[in-house]
């Protein structure tokens, strides 16, 4: 690739760690809540979270994975959805055979929750490594774009943060362990960052497939395992609040996407 100007490789880590660590210091806000009021609120959070995924999906992860793919058609990156949504079934299957310790009449396990928070922050994980590369090759095209493209990670992923946290405290995750791993995953972000920087003729070749496997991770995780806990609140003010707040998820998602 063409030598590139030092100085913004400065400009893009620095970016990525202030993301990081302002999204988990966002999360370590809601962590630090008295445990009744983060019970409270944790549902709330997770109707947020499944529109925040389900609204990065549909708008800005398969249209781009579809624009670096344009040459060859959407086949190949609809067959890397596919089978990522399949992988994904067959990783929370092991998961769910781990972690199932009651089984219901019918030998079904009861413990399909368990399997969200690990699933969420592998999602999360090649989201956030997807955010560095994309981070790098915006900045190598254009630096003004590159601040502006930027910011509006930082400010996407402080909610999608919280709906993590809650997500995983949901799983069975203690607090500890929740800030932790997201944590690890956030470094995910800084590393795409530099391997695009080295690398990004190759990471381009590939790119649209990564950008597909993103996006069936967060679709599987908001169809298979979000959706179906929502369903357990039937009541009219539970099933409005549900409504209300996915589609606030949404509407803030096509918010950063039209800006």
């Amino acid at each position: 690739m063409p030598t590139q100007d030092p100085s913004l490789l400065i400009w893009i880590l620095g970016f990525a760690v202030f993301g990081s660590v302002l999204s988990l210091a966002a999360g370590a806000g809601y962590l630090l809540l008295p445990a009744r009021l983060r019970e409270h609120t944790v549902a709330h959070l997770i109707s947020f979270a499944t529109g925040t995924l389900l609204g990065v999906t549909f708008m800005d992860l398969l249209p781009e994975a579809l624009e670096y793919q344009r040459g060859d058609g959407p086949e190949g990156v609809m067959t890397t959805v596919l089978a990522g949504i399949f992988l994904f079934f067959l990783l929370e299957k092991a998961l769910i055979w781990r972690h199932a310790h009651h089984v219901d009449q019918h030998g079904h396990a009861m413990h399909h929750e368990k399997a969200a928070g690990p699933l969420v922050l592998v999602g999360d994980t090649f989201h956030n490594f997807l955010d560095g590369v994309l981070l790098t090759a915006v900045f190598v095209s254009d630096v003004e774009l590159g601040i502006v493209a930027g910011l509006a990670m930082i400010t996407h992923e402080i909610p999608q943060e919280l709906g993590d946290f809650a997500i995983m405290l949901n799983s069975g995750f203690s607090r500890a362990r929740t800030f932790l791993w997201n944590g690890v995953s956030s470094l995910a972000m800084v590393f795409g960052a530099l391997l695009a920087w080295w690398q990004l003729p190759l990471l381009e070749r590939y790119l649209a497939h990564v950008i597909a496997f993103t996006a069936a991770s967060f679709i599987y995780i908001a169809v298979a395992d979000l959706i179906p806990s929502l369903h357990r609140g039937v009541k009219l003010r539970e099933t409005v609040a549900q409504v209300t707040l996915i589609v606030a998820g949404i509407a803030l998602i096509a918010l950063f996407h039209a800006h």
